[in-house]
């Protein structure tokens, strides 16, 4: 049984090695592709694999083609909307992601940002603080629920809206649910957004959501750029010169949205949420316990196709 490691942005040495170990004793062989340059060589390596680990890396219906032996895909991380899972789904392959293994370092990147875009970019001038903000959680999750244990160390007022968390769910850990997101938007001076990037959710952020907001609010992005409609965004951005959007996923509109706003707008040049010593080696290795409980009890627990 053969397990690959794709990654065009390598794990820590110290995460593979975490992964071999588990690998290994399972009685498995691991093969690495790191830092690959062209598809063709993910096409070669997924020729003989049974199993792969991935990060960003892009698993379409031509890999899946390739990889006449797979039988699962782990993303390790908690977005999984670069593998095809319809092709999976056809192929009878088992996709999965690892939820919650990324998410405390996501969450210390949002208040990162924040205290950066309320410190005005350390540019020198006066700022304000978060103690006593009202910060709206954009979907009430794994990363959504440690943003929240973080912001009440900060002393803001949390609040959440998310249509598959039950509200006693969310008032059970000090949180105060939203009827809608409407509400959240209209109610809080922070939007953290943590909505996955679906059918139903991409540009989803757009000219009506962003019109509830208050004077002076503040956006931090750490899910995916696409659920952000982004010309509304630079239209409600020009016309609304108190409102900041940070965000760790560079826009497609990022030379544009740098030239007119840049005292408003921030962007890490890559996606920084599970770029962190920590997350990278608990995803990794969780990555490979599910391939390994999968293929040997079936275990399809954190399964996201169908």
């Amino acid at each position: 049984m053969k397990v690959l490691i794709a990654t065009d942005k390598p794990f820590a040495k110290i995460a593979v090695d975490g992964i071999r170990k588990e690998v290994e004793a399972a009685g498995f062989e691991l093969a690495l592709l790191e830092k690959y340059t062209e598809k063709q060589q993910l096409l070669d390596a997924v020729a003989d694999a049974d199993a792969i680990i991935i990060r960003s890396d892009i698993i379409d219906a031509e890999v899946i083609a390739a990889a006449k032996q797979l039988k699962i895909v782990v993303r390790a991380g908690a977005g999984y909307d670069n593998v095809n899972l319809d092709a999976a789904t056809k192929a009878g392959v088992c996709v999965m992601n690892t939820p919650g293994q990324n998410s405390n370092a996501v969450a210390e990147l949002v208040f990162g940002l924040l205290v950066y875009a309320v410190r005005n970019f350390y540019n020198g001038t006066s700022g304000t603080e978060l103690k006593g903000k009202k910060l709206g959680i954009h979907a009430y999750g794994n990363v959504g629920r440690n943003v929240a244990r973080i912001a009440k160390g900060f002393g803001m007022e949390v609040y959440a809206y998310d249509m598959y968390c039950r509200d006693e769910d969310i008032k059970a850990e000090g949180v105060e649910p939203t009827c809608s997101v409407k509400t959240l938007y209209q109610t809080c001076d922070i939007i953290s957004v943590h909505i996955p990037a679906t059918a139903e959710t991409k540009q989803s952020i757009n000219a009506e959501l962003l019109e509830m907001l208050p004077s002076k609010a503040i956006m931090v992005n750490t899910a995916r750029k696409e659920v952000i409609h982004e010309a509304d965004m630079v239209k409600f951005m020009e016309s609304h010169p108190d409102f900041k959007y940070i965000t760790d996923i560079l826009p497609a509109n990022h030379a544009e949205m740098l030239e007119k706003f840049p005292n408003r707008y921030f962007s890490t040049p890559k996606k920084m949420g599970a770029q962190t010593a920590e997350a990278n080696i608990n995803a990794g290795i969780a990555a490979a316990q599910q391939i390994i409980d999968f293929i040997k009890n079936g275990n399809e627990k954190f399964r996201v196709n169908k």
